[in-house]
């Protein structure tokens, strides 16, 4: 028998629930599956720090947009993926999301190079399970929207890195900029330039931090 330990993190249950019984009805004979589920960051990282300790996730599926870990260091799914890579690097990691936005597919494949990278809007019971007996054998497996972008030539390619994010994140949480430096172990020039190029890059021409957090929102970066 091939036992496969899974772990699921969504922010809505019945999400979870949907994902839970697809994956279990649609098994094959040989396998046993070991689910373990999370809603949010602070939840998921308790699980994956054990599983690392006792049985490493064969696979993790991740939904991009979470409640952040309570000490603020991780603020999304993406943040969870990296954590993973680094404790457990032979788990296959599956994004799950409703983004959309060719820059983002590419920014997450980019920091992130997913085994399996499904669109929610795309997502069908069968496409769920086809993409799950995929990835245990020959990953990478993407939905049909990411291949599409993929396929596509980006004219602006739009890549944010962890700081940035974290920076962007701080600021839509309402953190002034003055206060950065408690959260972000950088210079207040160095902070200062980030947002230059944050600004630069989401082209925010009345140079408001309000503006940058309703582009990076708009984009699917928050």
């Amino acid at each position: 028998m091939q036992h496969i330990h899974i772990l699921l993190v969504d922010d809505h249950p019945i999400i979870i629930e949907g994902y839970e019984n697809t994956l279990l009805t649609s098994k094959k004979e040989n396998q046993i599956l070991h689910i373990h589920t999370a809603n949010d960051c602070d939840s998921a990282i308790e699980l994956l720090r054990r599983a690392a300790k006792e049985k490493p996730y064969d696979l993790c599926f991740f939904d991009i947009s979470l409640p952040g870990s309570s000490d603020g260091k991780l603020t999304s799914g993406e943040d969870l993926a990296q954590l993973t890579r680094q404790i457990m690097p032979k788990a296959k990691i599956v994004i799950l999301t409703m983004f959309n936005e060719s820059f983002r597919v590419h920014s997450i494949i980019k920091q992130i190079n997913p085994d399996g990278f499904l669109i929610k809007s795309d997502l069908t019971s069968s496409e769920l399970a086809e993409a799950f007996q995929y990835i245990l054998k020959s990953p990478p497996y993407y939905s049909s929207t990411v291949n599409n972008f993929l396929k596509k030539s980006v004219a602006s390619d739009i890549y944010v890195d962890d700081i940035n994010r974290k920076i962007l994140h701080l600021l839509s949480q309402g953190v002034r900029t003055i206060t950065l430096r408690e959260h972000i172990n950088l210079s207040m020039s160095s902070i200062e330039k980030r947002k230059k190029q944050l600004k630069l890059l989401f082209s925010v021409e009345d140079g408001k931090d309000e503006t940058l957090i309703e582009k990076a929102r708009n984009f699917g970066f928050l």
